[in-house]
């Protein structure tokens, strides 16, 4: 797969970015990686004479800072912060752009904890949603049409779903209507998928995921498009502050190093599992935006530089037999999360979406979502096998 340059700095590709954006050799050292400023407070010279802008670390730190350049080259921002997890980017975020009274739209298969912080915590707040099925751009035209809103939430692809939007068509609505469009790009990565370039104008990541990449790091990210709006969720970052460690911030610039040859792989690996999975007499419908037969695939072939690493199936036999397969798995680790080097499997409706159960955004309960690691494919495809035989 070619990652091109479209959307980065410099002309630079997207691996030479991801390897050298804020990562300078140290000046004092010439160590060619960034150190880990594991410190709280810094040294001024005289009231007020800050070295490098540096005076506490939850305003700055070192290490963070080498973090948030690297990611906003590499989604082609004006400037990247990075949280302590990605709920922690969402509420900095939220609260940022929005008051008590404005209105959002968010997709109908929202991941969990994002739907969970709209609907038991911002609503307390005095924020209202609409849950809009984002494939098809015309229905969020009519939604912003028929209520104006603040801000449009998306996800593409959507988790556990993998439903892709038209960021273009979406950007566009956004602009006419007066609504910033937010961008889950978590699913896809930067490698594959640049939404500000798109039109979006803030991207959300939970590093956790694809950019850590060795499941061993928790975190978030925003990068803003605009830098008045960057300056405001900077102040915000500071002022609430869910900002993210040095230790932290060094294991996600750790991972990132590796992330297009890693995402090469994932997508490799997923892409065969989808197309064994699509004819086993134990799956009903298969969810995989690299599926011809997807109803999102011209969308993310148009917008996306591959398909990603997530895969969720449907399974006869209902719920007991999705949780029955889980628990059949040997090569798929059961466990919540996903996009680490190691493949999870897991059932989303009493796992990741259970705060949404009983709401227009639950899940099917004979769903499984796969996070498809690096591992050899054929192994995979044995495990699946064995695991889906009951």
């Amino acid at each position: 797969m070619s990652s091109g340059t479209g959307g980065h700095a410099a002309g630079a590709g997207f691996e030479t970015l991801a390897i050298h954006a804020g990562q300078d050799p140290d000046p004092v050292t010439g160590a060619v990686v960034p150190p880990i400023y594991q410190v709280s407070t810094y040294a001024q010279d005289g009231v007020g004479g800050l070295r490098a802008g540096y005076d506490y670390s939850r305003s700055g730190n070192p290490t963070r800072t080498a973090l948030e350049e690297c990611l906003a080259a590499l989604e082609g921002g004006a400037r990247a912060l990075a949280f302590a997890s990605g709920m922690a980017a969402e509420d900095c975020l939220l609260r940022t752009v929005c008051a008590p009274g404005d209105h959002v739209l968010i997709p109908a298969d929202a991941y969990g904890g994002t739907f969970r912080l709209f609907d038991k915590v911002l609503t307390r707040w005095g924020l209202s949603y609409r849950a809009v099925r984002q494939g098809d751009p015309a229905q969020v035209r009519a939604a912003l049409a028929e209520r104006p809103a603040r801000l449009v939430w998306a996800e593409t692809p959507t988790n556990p779903l993998l439903s892709v939007a038209d960021i273009g068509a979406i950007g566009q609505a956004c602009r006419e209507a007066g609504a910033l469009l937010v961008v889950d790009n978590t699913f896809a990565s930067p490698y594959l998928q640049n939404p500000l370039a798109l039109g979006a104008d803030v991207v959300v990541h939970s590093t956790t995921k694809y950019l850590g990449g060795h499941s061993d790091v928790v975190g978030g990210a925003l990068v803003a498009a605009d830098p008045g709006l960057a300056e405001r969720l900077a102040f915000h970052q500071n002022a609430m502050g869910g900002v993210a460690g040095p230790f932290d911030s060094w294991l996600t610039l750790r991972g990132i190093r590796t992330l297009g040859v890693r995402m090469d792989r994932h997508c490799h690996n997923a892409a065969r599992l989808a197309d064994m999975l699509a004819g086993h007499p134990a799956v009903t419908e298969v969810f995989y935006p690299g599926l011809p037969s997807h109803p999102g695939h011209e969308t993310a072939v148009k917008q996306m530089r591959g398909f990603g690493g997530m895969v969720s199936v449907r399974v006869s036999g209902g719920e007991e037999a999705a949780v029955a397969a889980c628990g059949r798995a040997r090569l798929f680790t059961l466990g919540e999360s996903l996009g680490g080097v190691e493949s999870l499997i897991e059932h989303p409706a009493r796992m990741t979406h259970a705060s949404a159960a009983g709401s227009p955004l639950a899940v099917p309960p004979d769903l499984i979502r796969l996070s498809v690691g690096i591992e050899s494919a054929d192994d995979l495809m044995g495990d699946l096998r064995q695991a889906l035989a009951g």
